[in-house]
């Protein structure tokens, strides 16, 4: 099946549809429209509605934090997330802190998942008319590393202590807007680097290189394989990309560079989270409309097919089980039995 190029169209397909879930009417949230949660979940969108299963109502360039909090109170019913939100959530902690342990955590218990994908790898990057020319090179810079709150932002200033030992407001100075900024904030000398979780091509460098010619450095081999980053890596949300220097591709005019031939990298993990009480019968053909497609969602940009989409069984690659206190929707594990998949235990 082609997926339907728009959501509009998507929407008019389903109004004719027969099918069982045509008059089904969701809403779900994501972050920008063009970036790896915008892509699958706008894609869901599409595939929903062209296939008669839901008409959903997407809102892109939210703010994931609030979004999955959105979701476990019920006022929205699918939301993009990174993994390392609802493990915060569950303890009350950081952006949730005024809810409290309880509360954060019931509401975290009312969620699930449908399927993941890394939302991206962090990567250092700056115009190589930057005085910053690696990881060596952050200390008293000026740093892009994200939106002002949410899972990017805690996870870029982990990364970036991680690999310098540096502290955002001692050791550098961060800089935070919302991501439909980014581009701009890259262009505009607001920043002497960048430190964001980025796709194989990224579409935030894609559009910034027009600026000038750009770095992108690979964490250093000793860091990435320090028991410290080792032991980041299976943290909630968080996974880690080791793959050949031929596989990290960028746009023209954006030079990758690492030691020996491999790009490293700690990855932010996640995906599409509904709440527990969702009808199973359709979290199952939401899942199964992905599952069918997912030749036709990875064709949409040239970095989906790097994302990790359709992967369940790897758990260093999906985020699922340890800490993580999210589960697969009872739903979505038929889906995938169903598409010949093999569900870890610990995921149902």
């Amino acid at each position: 099946m082609k997926p339907i190029k728009t959501l509009a169209a998507a929407l008019v397909a389903s109004a004719i549809s027969s099918a069982s879930y045509a008059q089904v009417n969701l809403t779900a949230e994501t972050a920008n429209a063009t970036g790896v949660p915008g892509n699958t979940v706008l894609a869901l969108g599409e595939l929903a509605a062209s296939g008669g299963v839901a008409n959903i109502q997407v809102a892109t360039g939210q703010t994931l934090t609030n979004s999955i909090q959105n979701v476990a109170e019920g006022k929205t019913d699918i939301t993009a997330a990174p993994f390392i939100l609802p493990f915060l959530l569950s303890k009350g902690a950081g952006p949730y802190a005024k809810l409290g342990k309880e509360s954060g955590a019931e509401l975290a218990g009312r969620l699930s998942v449908l399927y993941t994908y890394r939302l991206g790898t962090f990567t250092l990057s700056a115009y190589d008319s930057s005085s910053v020319k690696g990881w060596g090179d952050l200390e008293g810079k000026s740093i892009y590393n994200g939106p002002p709150r949410g899972g990017a932002l805690t996870n870029a200033r982990a990364v970036i202590k991680l690999a310098s030992g540096l502290d955002e407001g001692k050791g550098y100075t961060g800089v935070q807007v919302n991501w439909d900024q980014a581009v701009k904030t890259m262009t505009d000398g607001s920043a002497d680097a960048f430190l964001l979780p980025s796709s194989f091509p990224d579409g935030r460098h894609t559009r910034a290189v027009a600026s000038g010619k750009m770095t992108m450095w690979s964490m250093p081999k000793d860091i990435f394989e320090s028991a410290a980053v080792q032991k980041y890596t299976k943290a909630p949300g968080s996974g880690k990309v080791e793959v050949p220097l031929s596989e990290a591709v960028q746009a023209e005019g954006v030079t990758v560079v690492s030691e020996d031939g491999m790009f490293r990298g700690v990855a932010t993990v996640g995906g599409e989270v509904v709440r527990k009480d969702m009808d199973e019968e359709l979290a199952y053909q939401l899942t199964k409309a992905v599952l069918a497609n997912l030749d036709a969602i990875k064709a949409k940009t040239p970095f989906l097919p790097n994302v990790a989409l359709g992967e369940v069984a790897d758990l260093s690659t999906t985020g699922m089980c340890g800490a993580n206190p999210l589960k697969y929707h009872p739903g979505a594990v038929r889906a995938w039995e169903e598409a010949g998949y093999t569900v870890p235990d610990c995921a149902k």
